[in-house]
């Protein structure tokens, strides 16, 4: 049998995002180091104020007002993330062939979106549906995201959505990352994007659940491992990273902010959305595998913690278990800071970690103001950063509805 021919390591050279407390990676880190959480009230149809994760991005950076208005809320966040992303990379896009580049972005909810408010505005005219959008069809197509991001930057090469809940920003990274190994293309931009808070329908099924968070304050509305928990602050956002062949990336004297180290997607088949921890931790020793590493060599472990009472106590007692007697392991979460930001949380709450390469500080899981005992678990920062000797791989939960998993090991670079 021939032996299998080497894949190529894949590396992060550019990071653009927007979040509810920061619109560049410096901006968002700053603010989780300092504590200071995005979150406002907002006026939901039939439900009156509710907390919810904002962004505050420049729509019109990269966008006329027509494209804006023709467009929708996650094609801007698309276009936002994918160029910004770019322009850290310093590539020399003009002369890049677009035919080599593919844009493969996660999301949650989309379509449903647009239909949603689509109805509300033709019932302000009896549903008279002469004044139903003509670009409802292209807004709500599940590829809109990425679709909207090619037409902006002219990529002709792969561009679609990558539907897995709320696991859906780490399967863009590693879906970009695979089509890198397997050539189809030759720079992927690839992450996550949501723009949740534009339809009732999340909010009030939540709530139905029991599981859509309350607050006075807004910006303490999520708070994960908190013993006081309430749910979800529901939030929009969007990362997306430059992902390019570590050969070529070294050949263009980049800056390399992390390697993609290995990475492991399964599901529960137990649950329509109570999680598994027994399947969370296969994950998790599953993508250790693929990196080589030991558990002892992750550094950080970035949880999806929602904030919601029995999902948090699951997805503890899987990480326990996979990280028992690892000294040198710290946890944090960061939900707390932007809410659940749903399709974008995975790559999201990835970015925030990655600047710990350099400075070596873990930023603290924060609005913890009585920790759940069922959620003590060793290394857990809470509320103020801590200083590591070392951060030379970080490992990044995130799981959704439907019982899907995903973890995802980033790995400092080295020769």
């Amino acid at each position: 049998m021939a032996a299998r021919t080497p894949l190529s390591r894949i590396v992060i050279t550019g990071v653009g995002l927007t979040a509810p407390n920061g619109n560049t990676l410096a901006e968002f880190r700053a603010n989780l180091l300092a504590g200071k959480a995005g979150g406002e009230f907002i006026e939901m149809r039939y439900m009156g104020r509710v907390p919810a994760g904002v962004c505050h991005f420049d729509t019109l950076k990269y966008q006329k007002r027509k494209e804006v208005r023709v467009g929708t809320r996650a094609g801007s966040i698309s276009i936002y993330c994918a160029r910004e992303a770019v322009a850290d990379s310093r590539l020399a896009w003009e002369a890049i062939p677009k035919d080599r580049v593919g844009i493969f972005i996660g999301t949650t909810e989309h379509g449903n979106v647009e239909t949603e408010n689509e109805i509300y505005n033709i019932s302000q005219f009896k549903y008279d549906t002469k004044f139903w959008s003509h670009y409802h069809n292209p807004r709500t197509v599940s590829n809109n995201p990425a679709g909207e991001a090619s037409l902006n930057l002219g990529v002709t090469g792969p561009a679609y959505a990558v539907g897995a809940a709320c696991a859906a920003g780490n399967l863009g990274v590693i879906h970009g990352a695979q089509m890198l190994q397997l050539g189809e293309v030759d720079l992927a931009i690839a992450g996550g994007v949501s723009e949740s808070i534009h339809t009732f329908g999340i909010f009030a099924g939540f709530k139905s659940q029991g599981a859509l968070a309350a607050h006075e304050d807004p910006t303490k509305a999520s708070r994960p491992f908190d013993k006081s928990r309430n749910g979800i602050m529901v939030s929009e956002g969007g990362c997306l990273y430059t992902l390019e062949r570590l050969e070529d990336a070294l050949a263009r004297g980049a800056k390399i902010y992390g390697e993609v180290a290995g990475w492991c997607v399964n599901s529960d088949a137990t649950d329509y959305v109570l999680p598994n921890p027994e399947r969370q931790g296969e994950c998790m020793r599953a993508a250790l595998r693929r990196a080589g590493l030991e558990a002892r060599n992750i550094h950080i472990v970035n949880t999806h913690a929602t904030a919601t009472p029995q999902g948090d106590i699951q997805e503890c007692q899987a990480v326990a278990d996979v990280f028992r007697d690892c000294p040198d392991t710290y946890i944090n979460g960061t939900k707390g800071y932007i809410g659940h930001t749903m399709g974008a949380a995975g790559a999201l709450e990835l970015a925030g970690n990655l600047p710990s390469f350099e400075d070596r500080i873990v930023h603290p899981t924060i609005n913890v103001e009585e920790l759940d005992p069922a959620c003590a678990l060793p290394n857990l920062v809470v509320n103020q950063p801590v200083q590591v000797k070392q951060v030379d791989a970080i490992l990044n939960n995130s799981f959704g509805m439907l019982g899907i998993n995903s973890a995802l090991i980033i790995r400092r670079y080295a020769d």
